[in-house]
């Protein structure tokens, strides 16, 4: 389950006392909204949408208003606005009202798991509220920390000072970030981000982070999540049939979280881990069809279950099956690969064959058995493959994969695999 915005991010927030925009829901009336503005000097207009939606500025979906008649017209312009990033098309549900801060300083921060350094941590800017992808490596930071202590004060600090932030702005993140730790450990989530945090100035000229935009992401195996109270409808959303068939296999055991990015993908990517999840679904952008998390030691059956669903809707379209997590603790790889090579081999024999390429990277008890199952099953139904294990870094993998899918999509890939798998291929129509 995701959540962005505001509108219960500030909520959120509040269970840890985290400075936040002050904010106003869809119901707010004509009075409320016209003392916000008067406060603020200015109110932010933002659309309400369920699920991880991201890029609403650049899309034109956030309003501006310095007074009432502007931020009623910004209200009718985005009350049931639709947004459209890559293919994935969402439509709002409602506005925020939400305070305009005044700051110099943006900072961007986010905690997540991380397969990479088997350990939580924390990405962090002072060029913050622009996409992170977009600043190079030098302003900005990823740092691990042990979750049994905690995101600690000197971590925050020596990561800004190792940045060259500025010193006005050290001490009131060094306060403050820690209480995000608190957040994020102590309510089951897997990816906590605010960005961006605006260091607005008190009445004594002391700044102190605001945070402006929220996103979240639950790991719904832990039953912490459930303290938060949140109603059942934040995770309902317009599923589609595939997001409903697979989320019916919820089961005490493994996890199978999906959310479909983009239906005119390309690679349908079989994720293991919310942090591996987090960075895959960033890094394959639009060419990914789904944005999964089937981590958890989910037993032959589901996975196969899990598989063959997967398989159904999207293996038509796809060009690059990629199987990708980190280093598994507790998940049987065997178990896990057997399934997910039953299922490939059982398609394949049901359905009519089209070029393929298969992309592996794991790691974790049974990888090698596991790895020997899945390509004495590629082989036997002669599709194309390379396998990574857990000393391969997990961003270059995707980015093999994004490689792969290019070559089949613009260099002559598709002709290439059909004849190697013996099968006839028709090149797609231009558009």
């Amino acid at each position: 389950m995701q959540i962005t915005g505001m509108l219960w991010g500030s909520k959120l927030l509040e269970y840890v006392d985290f400075p936040r925009s002050e904010i106003l829901g869809p119901e707010a009336n004509v009075d409320e909204i016209q003392a916000l503005i008067k406060k603020w000097g200015l109110v932010l207009v933002k659309p309400v949408f369920k699920g991880g939606i991201g890029k609403k500025g650049k899309a034109g979906l956030i309003g501006f208003a310095k007074d009432l008649e502007t931020a009623i017209a910004e209200k009718e312009r985005l009350y049931f606005a639709k947004h459209t990033h890559g293919n994935n098309v969402a439509k709002a549900a409602g506005v925020t009202f939400e305070s305009g801060i005044p700051a110099e300083y943006e900072i961007y921060v986010s905690i997540t798991d991380s397969t990479e350094y088997r350990a939580p941590t924390l990405t962090i800017t002072h060029h913050g509220g622009v996409d992170i992808e977009e600043l190079p490596e030098d302003k900005i930071a990823t740092v691990p920390f042990d979750p049994l202590t905690g995101l600690k004060g000197f971590v925050i600090s020596n990561t800004l000072r190792r940045l060259g932030a500025p010193n006005e702005i050290i001490s009131p993140l060094v306060q403050n970030l820690p209480k995000l730790w608190d957040l994020y450990h102590n309510y089951g989530m897997n990816m906590l981000e605010l960005n961006p945090i605006r260091m607005m100035p008190n009445d004594k000229g002391r700044l102190v982070p605001v945070a402006c935009d929220f996103k979240c992401s639950f790991d719904t195996d832990d039953p912490n999540w459930k303290r938060l109270k949140l109603p059942a409808s934040l995770d309902a959303g317009d599923l589609s049939p595939y997001e409903r068939e697979v989320n019916q296999l919820r089961t005490y055991q493994g996890q199978s979280d999906v959310f479909v990015t983009n239906d005119q993908g390309s690679v349908t990517a079989m994720t293991f881990g919310g942090g591996a999840n987090a960075l895959v679904t960033e890094l394959l952008g639009d060419v990914g069809i789904i944005s999964s998390d089937f981590g958890g030691n989910p037993p032959y059956e589901k996975m196969y279950d899990i598989s063959r669903i997967t398989y159904k809707y999207w293996l038509e379209q796809t060009n690059v099956l990629f199987i990708i997590g980190g280093k598994a603790n507790n998940t049987d790889i065997y178990e896990t690969f057997r399934a997910m090579a039953d299922a490939l081999r059982d398609y394949m024999n049901t359905n009519s064959l089209r070029p393929l390429y298969v992309v592996v990277g794991r790691g974790g008890p049974n990888l090698i058995r596991g790895m020997g199952y899945m390509k004495d099953t590629l082989d036997g139904l002669k599709i194309p493959y390379r396998m990574f294990g857990f000393d391969s870094s997990m961003s270059s993998v995707v980015s093999y994969a994004r490689e792969i899918d290019d070559w089949m999509e613009n260099k002559g890939g598709k002709a290439s695999i059909a004849e190697a798998m013996g099968i006839e291929h028709k090149p797609e129509a231009a558009a």
